[in-house]
């Protein structure tokens, strides 16, 4: 069996070739992926850090609360909840487009799990 490769060279119906349509995607993926790593390492090293003062136990909690609900929630269900339902509730994030949400999801799902890192990362400390 073997894989016809010119296949890529063909037009997708849209103008353009199925290789095209593949780095497009391909830029996207990575454009999305490379966002949601700046917010997760921004807001994981916040609420890491956050976790660990020790005379702010108001400062302890919101951390903590953060950890758990992003934590607790599975992606899919999460980036869901970021594309259609927060426009919905918030009207302003309406105007917000789809890759942003998706790279909020993606990327506070991911400083939750940051987060643990960091806080024992300054506890080993």
């Amino acid at each position: 069996m073997t894989l016809d490769w010119q296949f890529f060279l063909e037009d997708d119906g849209g103008g353009r070739t199925y290789l095209e349509w593949m780095f497009e995607a391909w830029g996207w993926t990575l454009s999305v992926s490379l966002c949601a790593w700046l917010v997760a390492m921004v807001m994981g090293t916040l609420m890491g850090t956050l976790r660990t003062l020790p005379n702010s136990p108001v400062w302890v909690r919101v951390a903590n609360a953060w950890v758990e609900l992003f934590r607790n929630i599975p992606l899919l269900v999460q980036i869901f909840l970021w594309y259609f339902v927060v426009p919905r509730l918030f009207p302003v994030m309406q105007q917000v487009s789809g890759f942003v949400l998706v790279v909020l999801g993606l990327g506070f799902f991911t400083s939750a799990r940051m987060a643990e890192q960091v806080r024992a990362g300054i506890q080993a400390l």
